[in-house]
Order: C-alpha cells, then sequence, then structure tokens
C-alpha cells in the first residue's frame, strides 16, 4: 500500500513539474506559473493563519488554566502567555512575507532574459 502511495505521490508530482516544460509559448508558461504561485501563497497564508490560531488558542487556555490554579502567579503568566503569542503571531507574518514574495517576484524573468 506504500509503494502504491509513493509512485502515485511522485507520479502527480512529476507531472505537476512537467506541465511548464511542455509548454508552446512563454506567455502560457508565465500564466500557469503565476496560477501554481497564487495557489501556494493562498493555501501557505491559510494554514498558516488556522494553525497559529489553533495554537494561540491553546496558548490562552493553558495561560487561564494555569492562573485560576494559582492566582498569585497571575502576572508572571500573563507575560509569559502575552510573550508566546506574540511570536506565534510572528510566524503568520513570516508566512504573509513569504506569500507576498511568492505572488510578486517574476519566477520566469530568468526565461525571458535568456530566451529574448
Amino acid at each position: 500500500m506504500r509503494n502504491v502511495l509513493r509512485v502515485i505521490l511522485f507520479a502527480a508530482v512529476s507531472s505537476l513539474f512537467a506541465m511548464p516544460a511542455f509548454a508552446e509559448d512563454l506567455k502560457v508558461a508565465a500564466l500557469d506559473a503565476m496560477r501554481w504561485a497564487v495557489l501556494a501563497a493562498a493555501f501557505g497564508l491559510g494554514f498558516a493563519a488556522g494553525l497559529c490560531g489553533i495554537g494561540q488558542g491553546i496558548s490562552v487556555k493553558a495561560a487561564m488554566e494555569g492562573i485560576a490554579r494559582n492566582p498569585e502567579a497571575s502576572g508572571k503568566i500573563t507575560v509569559a502567555m502575552i510573550i508566546g503569542l506574540a511570536m506565534i503571531e510572528a510566524l503568520t507574518i513570516y508566512c504573509l512575507v513569504v506569500a507576498l514574495i511568492i505572488l510578486f517576484a517574476d519566477p520566469l524573468k530568468a526565461v525571458k532574459i535568456i530566451g529574448g
């Protein structure tokens, strides 16, 4: 079963990379590359935002449980929670930066220069 799944996954990935190679025109390849770039940026940012939201929820839940068990330590727990939330939010911002780079970088610039 694992070997069949590996072969199917390899075939799918190979076909994704082969599509731009068989393109007839550079404009078609550029459009196809832009479609993949938009999909990659959208899925990447969606996963990052969703998973970081789950992480923030778990973090706040744990902090509230800790404060409920030990109210005297609420100041230290709150400070640690806020620092942790800032770091989790930074991961989403880093993913946004990468997504913007993917969207606004020209992936076929070198091909245009070489091809004329």
